[in-house]
């Protein structure tokens, strides 16, 4: 019988400790739909009717929105789950796609997976209004020098073995970015040494023949309660970011690399807001000449994400004076109502809306 390398046997080996937990659906014959860009993202949806595809727009729209900021807790932020409502309003496209599974029992299951694909233009916009840091393209694809130790010696994870990390690899793909491996030179399986007493310059230097200069370094090995992940990340010779992850279950170990690597890149490379400053301002509504005006006026503001508040202030003729807390300044306020709202202008000091 042929035999594995050592080091495939023990891959194979911490592969097969978790298979039954994470064995993937199957497409069906013929069916390609799948999500690849940073603007696409997948939802399971119950059935094809539109009141499912809407709350599977929604979550896919989430889904992009901690991508393209590179934020895991992009949904949480202020004013981003009334944004999440309008969903429907950004797709470009969708399709459907039919997944085939098996259940405990060994029965067969089928679960209808909405791809979509959003309008980049509209996303960036939202996102920019609702005070979210936007992370530029292209970016960048550090290269990750992970040592396994399963309790018998340390072993570098090569390109040959990406499926053992895969967790990682996915979870990085969720924050917005890619994680390349190493090739896996005899030089370069020899660093476990190096990882292990956190030597990152010879990681660094090691890591001179791939591009970008960043590099994801960590070590995966038993403790107490399960399994322990030790991490640094390196930009160009300079560690930006240190920390550790303590679980029973090694994928979720290793998927906190790529949260600390994409917390540590989104600090130093995104792009903050440019809808303008939270706070409370003060505005003018000209030309209110009916209840229409002012139910259209009332329901677009009430439907706008960056609208936390309406406090009115006064009434005089056809004009409306009002206190609207926002979370990205006026700016952000005439981006989001858009050129299909009820009001132009904005302008002055306060600024001064009319009716359309």
């Amino acid at each position: 019988m042929r035999r594995l390398p050592a080091f495939a046997a023990a891959v194979f080996l911490f592969f097969c400790a978790f298979a039954a937990s994470a064995q993937d659906g199957l497409r069906t014959e013929g069916d390609v739909a799948k999500a690849q860009g940073l603007y696409e993202a997948e939802a399971t949806v119950a059935s094809q009717g539109e009141a499912d595809r809407n709350g599977g727009f929604s979550r896919a729209l989430g889904q992009v929105l901690a991508k393209v900021s590179g934020d895991a807790g992009a949904i949480s932020r202020p004013g981003v789950a009334a944004g999440l409502r309008d969903a429907k309003d950004y797709v470009e496209s969708y399709d459907y796609r039919q997944d085939q599974g098996t259940s405990a029992s060994g029965a067969p299951t089928f679960r209808t997976t909405l791809v979509v694909r959003f309008d980049q233009q509209k996303v960036d916009v939202l996102a920019s209004v609702l005070g979210l840091s936007v992370w530029p393209q292209p970016r960048p694809k550090p290269v990750v020098w992970l040592s396994i130790d399963d309790g018998s010696g340390p072993r570098l994870v090569t390109v040959k073995e990406s499926a053992a990390v895969r967790s990682l690899l996915d979870r990085a793909v969720d924050r917005g970015f890619r994680l390349g491996l190493p090739q896996g030179t005899a030089a370069e399986t020899a660093l476990v040494g190096a990882i292990g007493r956190g030597d990152t310059a010879a990681v660094a230097r090691a890591s001179a023949r791939y591009a970008p200069p960043m590099q994801l370094i960590g070590k995966l090995y038993r403790g107490k309660s399960g399994w322990v992940a030790d991490w640094n990340f390196v930009d160009n010779g300079k560690v930006l970011a240190t920390w550790s992850a303590d679980n029973a279950d090694a994928r979720q170990a290793m998927a906190s690399g790529a949260d600390g690597a994409a917390d540590a890149l989104v600090k130093r490379y995104a792009k903050q807001a440019v809808g303008g400053q939270a706070g409370t301002y003060r505005v003018v509504f000209a030309g209110i000449r009916s209840t229409e005006d002012y139910l259209r006026l009332s329901a677009a503001l009430q439907q706008a994400p960056v609208v936390r508040r309406i406090a009115p202030v006064r009434v005089d003729g056809d004009r409306m004076e009002v206190d609207l807390d926002l979370l990205s300044g006026i700016d952000g306020l005439k981006r989001m109502l858009g050129d299909d709202g009820p009001v132009v202008g904005g302008d002055g000091d306060p600024p001064v809306f009319y009716i359309k």
